[in-house]
C-alpha cells in the first residue's frame, strides 16, 4: 500500500485529495496548519500539524514517514496578502517548496507540485502547458519561481496548474468563489462580481481526480487541470443563482476597475486541457453538472 504525503491538507484541495486517496486505498500522511479539519477517522490516515516555513518540521515528518509520493498543495494563495506581505509569501511559496523538495529527494520517488493560472499575464487566455509565463502579481511570481525549482530536481516530478477552484467550503474553512456567492445570495446580501476576467473554473473533485491520475501514472511534466468551460465570475454567479433559485438581481455586474486591489489580476486565463484529456484521461464535468453533484 503506497504512502502519500499531502501538505495543505486542511485546505479545499487538500481535504478533497486526502478523502479521495483514502477511498482509493492509499496510506495518507497529511499536514496542515493547526488541528486537523479532515473529519476522517481512518487508520490509514496520519495527521501532523506543521508549519511549512519552519526549517525542520516537515523534514522530521518526512524522515519518520518516508512517503513514496509528496503532493505539495500548501501555499499562501491569497494574491492580495502575497502582494502586501512579500517576504512571507516568498518564505511560504518558494523557500518552503525548495526545502520540501530536498527532503523528497532523500525519502520519496515522486513530487507533485500544485500551481496556478496566475503564472500567466492574461493577454492570451486558454493557455497550454508550453505557453510563456509572465506573472503580473507577487503571488504568481512566487509560484513560478517554485515551479522552476521543482524542475531542477533529478527525481520524478510533476506540476499541476489549476484555475479558480470551487466547491463547498468546510466548517471553519476559507470560502471560495462558489461558497461566497451562494452564502451571500442565500442571506439576501447583494454582491458585486467582475465580468471582464475570464477563467475556466475547476470543481475541486475534478481537480483531485486529475491529481490522482498524475500520481497513478507517474505522469511527469507540467499539466493544466481546469474546467471545460470558459466563463467570468459574474456569469458563474448567475449560473449559481439560477441553479439554487436565488435572486439574480442581487448580483451586480462590475469590472476589475471597480475594485482597488493590491495584486493585479490577469484578465484572460483559463486552460486548454487537451494534453490532460489525451494523456491522463482527465474528464472534468460542466459547471451545471458539478452543481448537481454538489447537491447530491
Amino acid at each position: 500500500m503506497e504512502k502519500i504525503l499531502v501538505t495543505g491538507a486542511n485546505g479545499l484541495v487538500g481535504r478533497s485529495l486526502v478523502r479521495l486517496l483514502l477511498q482509493e486505498g492509499y496510506l495518507v500522511v497529511a499536514t496542515g496548519r493547526g488541528d486537523s479539519r479532515l473529519q476522517a477517522d481512518d487508520p490509514s490516515l496520519t495527521y501532523y500539524p506543521a508549519d511549512i516555513t519552519h526549517p525542520f518540521e516537515l523534514q522530521l515528518i518526512m524522515e519518520k514517514e518516508k512517503p513514496a509520493v509528496v503532493v505539495h498543495a500548501a501555499a499562501m494563495t491569497q494574491a492580495d496578502d502575497c502582494e502586501l506581505r512579500q517576504n512571507d509569501a516568498h518564505l511560504c511559496n518558494v523557500e518552503a517548496t525548495a526545502r520540501l523538495l530536498m527532503d523528497a529527494e532523500s525519502f520519496s520517488a515522486f513530487f507533485l507540485f500544485l500551481s496556478t493560472d496566475f503564472v500567466f499575464d492574461g493577454k492570451k487566455g486558454m493557455y497550454t502547458e508550453t505557453d510563456a509565463e509572465s506573472p503580473l502579481s507577487w503571488y504568481g511570481s512566487t509560484k513560478l519561481e517554485a515551479e522552476a525549482i521543482v524542475q531542477t530536481t533529478d527525481m520524478s516530478w510533476a506540476i499541476a496548474r489549476t484555475c479558480l477552484v470551487y466547491g463547498p467550503a468546510a466548517e471553519q474553512g476559507r470560502s471560495n468563489i462558489f461558497s461566497w456567492i451562494k452564502d451571500n445570495l442565500q442571506r439576501q446580501q447583494p454582491i458585486k462580481v467582475v465580468d471582464d476576467q475570464w477563467r475556466t473554473p475547476t470543481w475541486v473533485e475534478d481537480l483531485v481526480a486529475g491529481l490522482l491520475l498524475i500520481i497513478r501514472q507517474r505522469a511527469m511534466g507540467i499539466w493544466h487541470l481546469g474546467g471545460p468551460q470558459a466563463t467570468t465570475p459574474y456569469q458563474l454567479a448567475l449560473t449559481i443563482a439560477r441553479h439554487y433559485r436565488l435572486d439574480e438581481n442581487l448580483v451586480t455586474r462590475v469590472t476589475a476597475a471597480t475594485f482597488s486591489q493590491p495584486a493585479k489580476r490577469p484578465l484572460l486565463t483559463g486552460f486548454d486541457i487537451s494534453k490532460a484529456r489525451q494523456h491522463l484521461g482527465f474528464s472534468p464535468g460542466s459547471i451545471e453538472e458539478n452543481l448537481a453533484k454538489i447537491d447530491a
